[in-house]
């Protein structure tokens, strides 16, 4: 039974009750029939996804350019109809910049009527949301998180970057064979798993090309004055500095140089930033970095999108990642021909061969995408395209 009391229709019945009131049972379908029109859960138009990234903090304005790639894929989507009939609805959810955030805006996007979670940027963040991700079975996509670990969580967990497993090997590779590095010198983020681990794994690789590391130096984002670690740094002359950090390498390449570092600067995918550039990449007078696409990329999918939407190199790579996330997503979603989480995951996995802006993408069994490097060399403080680069 119905409890229609104080709903709209109740006053209409009675109306009709006067008038036939022989036909109760068609009159108690019509009020039943309306009842549910006017509920919300029958106007839903939207397919809801949650984009998890920092939208305050000390990553907010390096992830801005995440969302912004997300956004022009939801725009061409809804242009065309959206999916199955409905648009999409971004629910963002604030990281506030650290992981314990990242945590509770996961909590709440899987509370939420999301099918799916796009984010985050920075692995550290991305590493506690997929932990809630996978436990509680909502498919995650991250697009420019490149620690291993973080599709290792589980099944639902997928990643549209290469890893730094790829990364690390790449730059150890340039830097023996392109910069002819025979001795390098690390900084650490010891707060940032990213950082940890590109410079855990360019230090193997470094080393078993026949290079020596000849010193790591541990710093935090919040304790920024290094003057001892910078003289240190000079002081070991070594042919290469590797910087695996986010934002803030643009300000330690910046002190080294004017140290007298005559080192080469080197960094990885978290370079490839204007406000790396801001903080300091734009008084480099030369330095090299590796990244996950550039618009020199001669591809039809790379060519329209960046006649479309790029206007400079800098920070196009996590644009076209953030738009290659949701447009794979939207596709997936399509093959599924449901709004199931479980079903979307499923249609993730079998992913095989989709054309994206910065690469074809089949995904493994680990939820990783199998793909090359590019290389950007900065020269008087700009980014120019250089190499693509194999493992």
């Amino acid at each position: 039974m119905i409890d229609i009391k104080g709903h709209p229709c109740r006053n209409m019945m009675i109306f009709f009750k006067r008038l036939l009131h022989r036909n109760s049972r068609v009159l108690i379908l019509i009020c039943i029939l309306m009842f549910f029109l006017n509920s919300p859960a029958s106007g839903k138009q939207t397919i809801d996804i949650a984009a998890i990234y920092a939208l305050t903090g000390i990553a907010a304005e390096n992830n801005s350019f995440s969302l912004e790639g997300i956004y022009y894929g939801v725009d061409e989507i809804n242009a065309t109809g959206g999916i199955l009939g409905r648009k999409i609805k971004i629910l963002e959810f604030d990281n506030k910049s650290t992981p314990i955030g990242s945590s509770l805006a996961a909590a709440k996007a899987v509370k939420s009527s999301a099918v799916a979670i796009l984010g985050s940027a920075w692995s550290s963040h991305s590493l506690a949301v997929a932990k809630i991700a996978q436990q509680m079975e909502i498919p995650m996509i991250s697009n420019v998180s490149t620690n291993p670990e973080v599709t290792k969580t589980g099944d639902y967990i997928f990643r549209i970057c290469f890893t730094d497993a790829l990364q690390g090997k790449v730059l150890a590779k340039f830097a023996r064979q392109d910069l002819n590095a025979k001795t390098a010198v690390i900084f650490i983020d010891v707060a940032s798993d990213y950082s940890l681990k590109l410079s855990e794994i360019f230090r193997l690789n470094f080393e078993q090309m026949g290079g020596k590391v000849v010193l790591e130096l541990d710093y935090k984002p919040k304790q920024m004055f290094l003057k001892k670690e910078i003289l240190q740094a000079v002081k070991f002359n070594a042919d290469v500095i590797f910087i695996p950090g986010h934002d803030e390498s643009g300000e330690i390449a910046r002190k080294l140089q004017t140290a007298g570092a005559r080192s080469i600067f080197l960094g990885g995918d978290g370079w490839a930033s204007r406000v790396f550039l801001s903080r300091g990449g734009q008084e480099l007078k030369q330095g090299y970095y590796s990244t996950h696409w550039s618009t020199q990329l001669d591809t039809q999918e790379s060519n329209t999108f960046t006649q479309q939407y790029i206007r400079s190199e800098i920070s196009a790579a996590n644009i076209a990642l953030g738009y290659d996330a949701v447009m794979l997503l939207a596709n997936a979603v399509k093959r599924a021909g449901s709004f199931d989480r479980k079903k979307i995951k499923q249609a993730i996995a079998d992913t095989r061969n989709f054309k994206g802006v910065t690469g074809t993408i089949t995904f493994n069994k680990r939820g990783d995408p199998d793909k090359s490097a590019v290389f950007m060399e900065i020269r008087k403080g700009k980014p120019y395209y250089l190499k693509v680069l194999e493992p």
